[in-house]
């Protein structure tokens, strides 16, 4: 019997223990390491190489989003499915974008949770039948398209959009990702350009609305 190996990623510890108990009911699926944030899910691929990685989007310091499209780099054979809060069509493409295999919602049941791993784990895409329809919508209705203002930025202006959200100061950010404090700046800079946003509390909002950081950070 092939065992589905399988990572759990989300800041949140009852959500990781609540997914580990209901995966363990399943004999050929062992989860095999937990994450805390994006940056700590890059660290358990590079060690573990999961089949799959089950991973939150809303994390602090790196989301879902950046790790996912980093994962492909350290461990391309690790299939990622996202487990989000939002039911849209431009946040889903851009997940894909980033080279998600799946997209989940977080009030789907344990029969869909399965089928998705399972999916996933077979190398097939899986898109919650919700976010599909939105997907089917769009297409239709390509004329009307709006692209996700986080779709704009570079890798780098998202992540540190995330950073100033979750009330980073300049200095913090620039030791964190280990640049200098004008680079910082001038990231800052551009992606309030082109987002046509000129104040942080701006950027804050945005944040939230994307589901970068939560409405209570």
């Amino acid at each position: 019997m092939n065992i589905l190996r399988v990572v759990i990623a989300d800041d949140h510890t009852l959500v990781r223990e609540g997914i580990r108990a209901l995966l363990n009911k399943f004999t050929d699926i062992e989860v095999v390491g937990e994450a805390t944030d994006g940056t700590d899910a890059i660290e358990q691929c590079k060690h573990v190489h999961p089949d799959v990685i089950l991973m939150d989007i809303a994390m602090p310091g790196l989301n879902g989003l950046e790790a996912t499209a980093r994962i492909a780099t350290v461990s391309p054979a690790t299939r990622v499915l996202l487990l989000s809060m939002h039911a849209n069509e431009e946040y889903m493409r851009l997940a894909l974008h980033m080279g998600a295999s799946g997209y989940v919602l977080k009030g789907c049941d344990l029969k869909e949770l399965e089928f998705a791993i399972r999916a996933v784990g077979r190398g097939e895409r899986y898109l919650t039948p919700t976010v599909a329809k939105y997907m089917v919508d769009g297409y239709r209705n390509r004329h009307n398209e709006v692209l996700c203002p986080l779709s704009q930025l570079t890798s780098r202006q998202r992540e540190i959009l995330q950073l100033i959200a979750e009330g980073s100061a300049t200095k913090d950010i620039a030791s964190r990702l280990d640049l200098s404090v004008k680079t910082v700046e001038t990231h800052r800079t551009q992606l309030m350009k082109r987002l046509h946003i000129h104040n942080v509390p701006g950027l804050v909002r945005l944040a939230i609305r994307q589901g970068l950081v939560p409405a209570d950070q």
